[in-house]
């Protein structure tokens, strides 16, 4: 399917941190499939609601009506990608936020549109009780979304499917984003699943990591946490979120590229 349409709902990660800034914005995965959707239809035009930080209800409330209005009919594609920010809080409730995201995604499904849903990576390549409530709380969530994608005929991208990717070589200094090869890899799979070129060698595994010494590493975690886990934490207790006062990077249909 050729689609003239390309419509991205969602939070950080649909909106590209922390990959290159092209003219001012995180460039993402969802740019860099843009760019070659584009090569495919020449009226191809390309709309990012995405926004960081925010959380499912607000990706449902906010986002997914605009995607509605702008929906052409099967040679729309959109993406819905929301949830993760979610699970990360304190009282996260996992029946009512797969109920909701489910919801969402049937309403998008019954536009006439293509809808594309990714999953969580669950291992990533953490230890500790952190990383087993995110692997327990993203495991049932996974579950959600490839149980609601097979019900609408939706075109899933499971992260869990390539072990290599719990290499934390493709995250940024956060921790959390996908850097620009983080970024770069997820195109090319999202490519893959709609049929358009892509570059095969985006399974290939990073080579072997070099040893870091222990002091370097503790160094390099200290700054961690105080440039971004600490303001993280102060948001949190503010009840702010990175997200508030920014708008969709290209909240109407865009000719692309620009």
């Amino acid at each position: 399917m050729i689609y003239q349409r390309f419509i991205v709902c969602g939070d950080s990660y649909s909106e590209g941190m922390t990959d290159e800034i092209i003219d001012g914005q995180y460039r993402g995965w969802a740019d860099r499939t843009a760019d070659e959707m584009a090569k495919a239809h020449p009226d191809f035009t390309y709309v990012n609601l995405s926004v960081r930080g925010k959380l499912l209800g607000q990706v449902v409330q906010d986002q997914v009506p605009v995607a509605l209005s702008f929906v052409t009919g099967r040679d729309t594609l959109i993406s819905f990608h929301a949830g993760a920010n979610d699970a990360l809080r304190p009282g996260y409730q996992a029946d009512v936020a797969i109920a909701l995201y489910q919801d969402a995604v049937r309403s998008l499904a019954r536009s006439g549109a293509q809808v594309m849903l990714f999953t969580v990576l669950e291992k990533t390549g953490n230890k500790g009780r952190g990383a087993e409530i995110w692997e327990r709380r993203f495991s049932a969530f996974n579950k959600g979304v490839r149980a609601v994608g097979l019900e609408v005929g939706a075109i899933v991208v499971d992260a869990n499917e390539e072990n290599f990717l719990s290499d934390r070589r493709f995250l940024a200094f956060d921790r959390l984003h996908l850097n620009q090869e983080g970024h770069y890899r997820c195109a090319q799979a999202v490519l893959e699943k709609i049929g358009l070129p892509f570059n095969p060698g985006w399974r290939t595994p990073l080579p072997p990591a070099k040893k870091v010494p222990w002091i370097v590493q503790r160094g390099i975690t200290v700054a961690w946490f105080i440039v971004f886990a600490l303001p993280w934490i102060y948001r949190r207790l503010r009840g702010k979120s990175s997200g508030d006062g920014r708008s969709a990077k290209y909240p109407l249909p865009l000719s692309w590229p620009r």
